[in-house]
């Protein structure tokens, strides 16, 4: 059985994969001139012509995100997957936007669990690959595509993975991918051949069980980043002051938090949610900060983010 924290790792590897950051990218906007996908958004990439982009605009304007009346009306282009949708600026500012929303992450997580993490999963299990490296090479090729034709391929040159064995079978069915994707007629694929390269480091370094600390195109992962990472900035008072819907959503959770301290001077702080950090700002944070026995020292970090987690 596959722990939470080997989830995490595997999930992380594929977000380097597609953002180049551990953690994703919730608000990461793609348009590559070529790629069949089209405009694609969000932590794992959700494309237009394959229909999840509108499935998953869907679900966080059904959650009543922050931004979700500003995206509705796009959900009829969304739906008919409008590749004119690749060229509005307008679209692409307010998707980048909205991946600092907390709903937006929340949706995201969800969906791309029921739509890719589940049935990988699944399609491992019904294969008898059990360590959390051979989940993640199915994932991996369930996010990427074309994953049941080089199952197919891998089983007819090679054997099945009930056969030959789960680590044999990875390794070809790594092998046969990478042959593929370098072959490939769209000179965009060819370019991904980097995940299968990765993929093979690992299991040349037996990383069966991703053990952390594992480093993965250069970029470490750590069990401290994936177990306490919360996908906001370091905020603090700054000059000139730091500005973003990061801060709004700062400002919005100190907000609730001053409302129920009974006490009058405290609840005349209230902020006006501007998305500027301001002075005001930073004197209830540091009230935050001292209410939760954290450090009050005015700055927004992990720790304090996941103590505004929880207001």
């Amino acid at each position: 059985m596959i722990t939470g924290l080997q989830k995490k790792t595997a999930q992380a590897i594929v977000k380097i994969f597609e953002t180049g950051k551990p953690l994703g990218d919730y608000g990461a906007v793609t348009v590559i001139p070529g790629d069949t996908g089209h405009l694609s958004y969000g932590v794992s990439q959700a494309s237009l012509t394959s229909g999840n982009l509108a499935l998953l605009i869907a679900a966080y304007c059904d959650a009543n995100g922050k931004y979700a009346d500003r995206l509705a009306p796009y959900l009829s282009a969304l739906t008919a997957k409008d590749t004119r949708l690749d060229h509005d600026q307008p679209l692409k500012s307010l998707l980048k936007e909205a991946g600092y929303d907390p709903v937006m992450r929340r949706v995201q997580d969800d969906f791309f669990d029921q739509k890719f993490w589940m049935p990988a999963v699944k399609t491992a299990e019904a294969m008898g690959i059990r360590t959390p490296l051979g989940i993640l090479v199915i994932y991996d090729s369930m996010i990427h595509g074309s994953l049941n034709m080089m199952i197919d391929r891998t089983t007819k040159e090679h054997g099945s993975s009930l056969v030959i064995g789960e680590e044999s079978w990875i390794s070809h069915y790594i092998a046969t991918r990478r042959a593929w994707l370098a072959n490939h007629t769209n000179t965009l694929l060819r370019k991904t051949v980097y995940r299968m390269d990765e993929l093979e480091r690992l299991v040349r370094l037996g990383k069966w069980p991703l053990v952390l600390p594992l480093t993965v195109r250069g970029v470490a992962i750590t069990e401290d980043m994936l177990m306490s990472a919360i996908p906001y900035r370091t905020l603090r008072l700054t000059s000139p002051m730091t500005q973003g819907d990061d801060v709004r959503e700062l400002q919005a959770r100190l907000n609730r938090h001053l409302s129920g301290v009974d006490d009058a001077h405290i609840r005349i702080l209230r902020l006006t949610e501007d998305g500027i950090f301001g002075q005001k700002t930073d004197d209830a944070l540091r009230i935050f900060q001292r209410a939760n026995n954290l450090k009050p020292d005015g700055i927004a970090g992990p720790k304090t983010w996941e103590a505004l987690e929880k207001v």
